[in-house]
């Protein structure tokens, strides 16, 4: 069996996904399924069970000879929530016990962290350990991720294989639950379709012109491919960038996303929120050398070619993944 933690989530039911179109079939679902709109994204997935989130090491401990791989994509990813107490059982408290389990039963996992880590990129974007404790997360969410990466550094007992992840701007089907904290290219898609026009956030740093804050913009199918890899892989246990390699712009993203929808160009400006304009990126790249050096060789999707497949083949007709 392979679990997935948040399963019903954007990257977790991708993963499932994933997991069965090379018929893995034996997945458990873990999450907090009380979410009808969230539950969509596991539809007609081969899936063998459902266990609730707070039931999970229960389970785990009836099961764990049957468990092969544990995929801990679970947290609270609300990067505007400010509740710590929240962030930390969530994100840094369940983590370690799923942690300690997997060492517990020699059961090999890959979780997510995240690029929220970097904080503003003081000490660049080099997925080394030597770096984390330097590292100054700009919101509760990316101390939260960071506080668990220290933290199993730190462990002395780890499992026999792992993987933190830190994922960069993902985007891509399933994140039709996400709200605000969907991607940019699901919010340009129903402005457009709506406005036919699309307004980006105005700049507010001197020398970065309006659009052209940069992300590193992954498509959730490359994602996936990297996850399926480490599983096979297991081994060079550590932590590792999960992006492309190469920053765009927001500007160049929404282009795209208007070419995908075959719509002429329309873009205006507005201030960035006030609740994350201290706290906003202007920049992301991934260094993806380490991810490279051992032995990952697949090209990820440009952002032209990944926001032309997430728009043409999922959010015009609502499909998922």
């Amino acid at each position: 069996m392979i679990v997935v933690t948040g399963a019903a989530g954007f990257i977790g039911s991708c993963m499932v996904s994933r997991l069965n179109e090379d018929n893995f079939n034996h997945v458990v679902a873990v999450d907090d399924f009380s979410n009808p709109e969230k539950n969509k994204n596991l539809d007609g997935k081969r899936i063998i069970e459902k266990v609730d989130r707070e039931d999970f090491f229960d389970w785990l401990d009836k099961n764990h000879l049957e468990v092969e791989f544990i995929f801990h994509m679970g947290a609270r990813t609300n990067t505007a929530e400010f509740d710590m107490d929240v962030l930390n059982h969530l994100n840094t408290e369940y983590t370690k016990k799923v942690w300690k389990a997997c060492c517990e039963h020699a059961i090999p996992v890959v979780y997510a962290s995240s690029a929220a880590t970097y904080g503003l990129g003081e000490h660049g974007y080099v997925d080394s350990e030597d770096i984390i404790e330097q590292l100054q997360p700009l919101n509760p969410y990316g101390v939260s991720k960071n506080d668990f990466d220290k933290w199993a550094m730190k462990e002395e007992k780890k499992p026999f294989f792992w993987a933190g992840l830190k994922f960069f701007n993902v985007y891509g089907p399933n994140e039709y639950h996400k709200g605000r904290m969907a991607s940019v290219i699901m919010h340009a898609h129903k402005q457009i379709g709506e406005t036919e026009g699309m307004q980006l956030f105005r700049s507010h740093k001197e020398g970065i012109a309006d659009g052209h804050q940069s992300r590193d913009f992954v498509y959730v199918k490359d994602v996936v491919e990297v996850m399926m890899f480490l599983m096979h892989h297991r081994k060079n246990s550590g932590l590792y960038n999960l992006g492309t390699g190469t920053a765009r712009t927001f500007l160049d993203l929404t282009k795209a996303t208007f070419a995908a929808m075959d719509k002429a160009e329309n873009i205006s400006f507005r201030d960035t929120p006030e609740d994350i304009r201290d706290k906003y990126q202007y920049f992301t790249e991934a260094d993806m050398s380490k991810l490279r050096s051992i032995g990952y060789d697949k090209a990820f999707h440009t952002l032209e070619e990944g926001v032309t497949d997430y728009v043409k083949n999922y959010l015009s007709e609502k499909k998922y993944y």
